[in-house]
């Protein structure tokens, strides 16, 4: 399509062209004034479209900078609450990691303590049960001795060997 129109304008062209060169004369003057026509009615035509398209145009490249603008200054915003929020968190890390310190150091306390008192009673109990165990055993053979002296019928035995017996079988 393109090549027929183009034929046909090249064709026109040499035929108008002939035709004004053979008179001798030139319509310049008519020629211009046709151009100068026909770029008015161009330009009444296209322009005002022309005119809010790249207005049109502007507006939308100015608002997307805006909104880039905006995206920016959040993320901005965002990132220094982000930062002040790590601070804090760095803070309250600090602060936990002396606390847990402390509560280790007062609880290792409290169980030392405890063991000692523990230690004591179990040490209190133990002299307590060999004093126990000790009375026992001297009962224990005093009751065996007596047993013995007294089932024993042959031997007449007096209060002071009596004593003396004990006092050898208890040391």
């Amino acid at each position: 399509m393109k090549k027929i129109l183009l034929t046909m304008i090249l064709l026109s062209v040499t035929v108008f062209a002939n035709e004004a060169v053979s008179d001798g004369s030139t319509d310049i003057v008519q020629r211009t004034v046709n151009f100068l026509l026909f770029a008015g009615i161009i330009y009444y035509l296209i322009a005002e479209p022309i005119k809010a398209y790249f207005a049109g145009r502007t507006q939308g490249i100015a608002n997307e900078l805006d909104k880039v603008q905006e995206k920016l200054r959040d993320s901005k915003t965002a990132k220094e609450t982000a930062l002040l929020k790590v601070e804090e968190a760095k803070k309250f890390a600090a602060d936990l990691l002396t606390s847990s310190k402390k509560e280790n150091k007062i609880l290792n306390e409290q169980i030392m303590k405890q063991n000692e008192m523990d230690l004591e009673n179990l040490s209190k109990q133990n002299v307590t049960k060999m004093d126990f165990e000790q009375r026992s055993m001297v009962r224990d053979i005093v009751s065996e001795i007596m047993t013995e002296a007294l089932n024993d019928q042959n031997t007449s035995v007096d209060k002071s060997a009596m004593a003396e017996i004990i006092m050898k079988k208890v040391a």
